[in-house]
C-alpha cells in the first residue's frame, strides 16, 4: 500500500491516478527505498523514496533523464513529479517492464545507442554541466571547463582524493598521478560528449521488445570514453557491444580505461573503504608507469 497523501500527490502534480493496494516494494539501489504502484488507465508509477533532506538527489537525478530524454538517443524512463510527501522526499517516474538481457541483437543496439548519446555535444563546446549532481551518495562537481585535462584532475580526481583524506586516507602518489593524467590528457583531442556518468550493468536494462534503456545516471559533457571505461569496471555488457561501439568508435590507448576508473575506485573507496583503496594504489601505479 501507499498512503492517501501519496495518492493525492500524484493526482495533484502529475494527474495520475493510482490503485494504491497494488503498490509494492522493489529494489531501489544502495540508497532509496522504492516501490512500484499500478496506473488506474494502465501501466505504472516507480516510486523513489529517500529522507526528506534529499529531495537534491532526486532534483539532479531528474535533471540528468532530462537531458538524455532530449538528446533522443536512448530511452530513459520519464519523470512524473519529485517532491516531498508527509516524511520522506520522492521522486515518481514511469514503471518500466524491465529485463536484464535483451535478446539477440540488443547488445548491439545499446551500442549503437550510446554511441548517438556520445554524439550530442556540450552547447557551450566546454566540459562540465549546468548542474551538480551525485555519484552513488557523493557530490559530483560539474563546473563548467575549458579545458577537459584541467576538468577531470580538478573535479574529478582531486576532489575524490580530497574526500579520501577527510576519512582519513592520504594517497602519497595523488599530486604525481594527478600531474601525470593532466599532460596525458592535455595531448589528446576529446569532444565533450553527453555522458551518462554511472554507466554500470546494475543501471541498464531492455525492454520485452529488447529496447535498452539507460537509468540512475550522473550526466554531465565529457571523454566518451570515461563512460566506456566503466563499462568494463563490473562487466555486464557483452562482445557485441563493444564490437559494434568500436565500428563508430576508435579503440583508445589502453591506459585511458585505468585513467577514468581510478575516479571510479575512489568514489568507491569514500563511500564503502574495504580494498578499495588498494585497487585505487594499483591502478595509481600503473598510470605513472606508462604516462609519467
Amino acid at each position: 500500500m501507499i498512503s492517501t497523501a501519496m495518492v493525492e500527490w500524484l493526482e495533484e502534480e502529475a494527474g495520475i491516478t493510482v490503485l494504491p493496494e497494488t503498490a509494492h516494494s522493489v529494489s531501489g539501489g544502495c540508497i532509496n527505498e522504492a516501490k512500484i504502484v499500478e496506473r488506474a488507465d494502465g501501466g505504472s508509477v516507480f516510486l523513489k523514496f529517500n529522507r526528506i533532506d534529499r529531495l537534491d538527489l532526486f532534483e539532479a537525478e531528474k535533471a540528468c533523464l532530462d537531458l538524455m530524454a532530449e538528446s533522443g538517443a536512448i530511452r530513459v524512463p520519464e519523470p512524473y513529479a519529485l517532491g516531498t510527501v508527509e516524511a520522506s522526499a520522492v521522486f515518481a517516474m514511469e514503471g518500466l517492464d524491465l529485463r536484464s538481457g535483451g535478446g539477440p541483437g540488443s547488445q548491439e543496439v545499446l551500442a549503437e545507442q550510446l554511441a548517438a548519446l556520445h554524439d550530442t555535444l556540450s552547447p557551450n563546446g566546454k566540459f562540465g554541466a549546468d548542474f551538480d549532481n551525485f555519484i552513488g551518495a557523493t557530490p559530483q562537481p560539474n563546473a563548467w571547463t575549458e579545458s577537459w585535462a584541467d576538468f577531470y584532475t580538478e573535479h574529478r580526481l582531486d576532489f575524490q582524493f580530497h574526500l579520501a583524506s577527510k576519512r582519513g586516507h592520504t594517497f602519497r602518489e595523488a599530486k604525481a598521478v594527478k600531474e601525470a593524467v593532466h599532460a596525458h590528457l592535455s595531448g589528446l583531442e576529446i569532444q565533450p560528449s553527453l555522458l551518462h556518468g554511472d554507466l554500470w550493468g546494475g543501471n541498464v536494462s531492455f525492454l520485452t521488445d529488447g529496447t535498452p534503456v539507460l537509468y540512475d545516471p550522473a550526466c554531465y559533457f565529457g571523454d566518451r570514453e570515461a563512460d566506456m571505461a566503466f563499462t568494463r569496471m563490473f562487466g555486464g555488457f557483452g562482445p557485441p557491444f563493444y564490437r559494434r561501439y568500436r565500428e563508430r568508435c576508435p579503440e583508445p590507448e589502453p591506459i585511458r580505461e585505468t585513467i577514468y576508473n581510478l575516479y571510479h575506485l575512489l568514489n568507491h573507496y569514500n563511500l564503502f573503504g574495504g580494498g578499495y583503496a588498494s585497487q585505487a594504489e594499483s591502478s595509481i601505479r600503473e598510470i605513472l608507469r606508462e604516462v609519467a
